[in-house]
């Protein structure tokens, strides 16, 4: 199903987009940057199937966005002072922290290490992590390896009808990905560089 937000009431979108996730489906939707693949983060069948989908490789766990910090009680336990820092300076944006996963988070989202990668997007997706009120993956809407899509035809011409729900909010902006960091001994440590400047 193809959902453009140009010819849809925003609230129509977010409810359909939000009863595709409670049935453990895949949607598409477009970030700040590129279109994210979106499930729930506590579907097991979901995430299974989106990491088929994408022929990703297995230490590559899923990055997911949440509606706010207060969200992060879902994921993690104790969170470090510097990383509640971060997230008061640089979100929503794209800054994503990583944070030890609470015990019983599948593998596809904490991968070997037992970390779990989260951010507060901005627009457009916002407004979809706050109605959801649970994380949501945002891993790029390409096969892995291809170049991350920055419009709904390309989405489609990746996957066809193996999403089962596309939101066309026109084209992104592109650019970078964002900036990974981790908080090692209070000390910050950039994982991957990206859109957010640290």
């Amino acid at each position: 199903m193809l959902l453009r937000l140009s010819e849809t009431p925003e609230q129509v979108a977010l409810e359909t987009a939000l009863q595709y996730l409670k049935a453990g489906k895949i949607i598409a939707y477009p970030t700040e940057t590129f279109y994210g693949l979106g499930v729930a983060y506590d579907n097991s069948e979901g995430l299974r199937r989106l990491w088929e989908l994408k022929k990703r490789p297995p230490d590559k766990p899923f990055p997911l966005i949440v509606g706010d910090v207060d969200m992060l009680g879902l994921l993690t336990g104790v969170i470090d002072p510097v990383a509640l820092a971060l997230a008061a300076r640089y979100w929503p944006g794209p800054l994503t922290i990583l944070f030890n996963a609470k015990a019983g988070l599948s593998s596809f989202i904490t991968g070997k290490d037992g970390k779990v990668a989260v951010r507060v997007p901005g627009a457009p997706a916002a407004g979809l992590a706050k109605y959801a009120m649970f994380p949501v993956t945002s891993t790029s809407a390409n096969i892995s390896n291809a170049p991350p899509p920055s419009d709904a035809q390309t989405v489609l011409d990746y996957f066809g009808n193996s999403i089962d729900l596309i939101i066309d909010g026109g084209r992104t902006r592109g650019g970078l990905p964002s900036t990974i960091v981790a908080i090692i001994n209070g000390q910050i440590r950039v994982i991957r560089d990206g859109a957010a400047r640290l």
